[in-house]
């Protein structure tokens, strides 16, 4: 599986901002726009995946850029990927293999680090923020996802606002946008990294978040004081309605197609 639990403290999805806070978090986007200086935030959610595609197809979307997924295996549909990919006026595919079913619809294909040789942090599910060193050396031409997202903001006009250097930059950014405003409102912090060092951050040992003046020690467990990241501070609990599947196997109809994809299996 990728970095999912990293991917979402960064904003990875269509319907997130950074720092753990989405569009329906009071007052996000401002506070986000403010931190940011940004001139033109979005206002709601994106397109997740599939809706994205097909927007592709209808020409709602005429560049796409593809970065550690390969769409073509991974998600369902496929004939109409293909069609999606075939019509945008612009694709481009960064990854680590030159061959795969989607860098065959690549206009521009960019030679991309895998894991073993990326440089960064990442956090499983326990909240636990880990610094990831490459094992290797680059190969080739590869670079970093960051080094090529700034170079191409840079070439648009960005410049200033995609200055970074290093990983260890970003890094310090993002902690300073967690801790922004906070004043323990939000549950993801991890200010008191705003201000590391290159040095602090390479030697990084792995540590549970939130990570403030008052837990500079990580935090292992939360809400033992019965606190919760809700309006009135308090545990809510969400009834659902179950319901039975509107198929399922009987005497007449014994079996269950199965497409050969499991849940945790889907990433080639």
């Amino acid at each position: 599986q990728p970095n999912a639990m990293g991917g979402r403290e960064v904003g990875g999805l269509a319907n997130q901002l950074a720092a753990h806070m989405d569009f329906s978090t009071p007052n996000a986007i401002e506070l986000v726009q403010r931190f940011w200086q940004a001139p033109n935030m979005a206002q709601e959610n994106g397109l997740k995946a599939i809706d994205m595609f097909q927007a592709v197809e209808q020409g709602k979307i005429k560049v796409l850029w593809i970065m550690s997924t390969n769409p073509m295996v991974s998600l369902p549909d496929t004939e109409q990927v293909r069609r999606a990919l075939e019509k945008c006026e612009l694709v481009i595919v960064s990854d680590c293999k030159q061959s795969t079913d989607t860098t065959a619809y690549a206009d521009v294909l960019l030679p991309a680090l895998p894991w073993s040789e990326k440089d960064g942090t990442v956090t499983n599910s326990e909240r636990r923020i880990s610094r990831q060193r490459g094992l290797l050396p680059a190969r080739g031409e590869a670079k970093a996802d960051w080094w090529a997202i700034c170079q191409v903001a840079g070439a648009m006009g960005y410049q200033s606002a995609f200055s970074y250097r290093s990983v260890h930059d970003i890094f310090r950014e993002h902690a300073a946008l967690s801790g922004f405003e906070n004043h323990g409102k939000r549950d993801f912090d991890i200010s008191l990294f705003s201000n590391i060092s290159e040095q602090a951050y390479q030697d990084l040992l792995p540590i549970q978040w939130p990570v403030t003046k008052e837990s500079p020690n990580g935090t292992a467990r939360m809400f033992t004081n019965g606190r919760f990241f809700t309006a009135d501070r308090k545990a809510n609990f969400i009834p659902i309605d179950v319901k039975e599947p509107q198929i399922a196997p009987d005497e007449d109809w014994p079996f269950v197609l199965n497409t050969g994809r499991v849940r945790d299996q889907w990433h080639t």
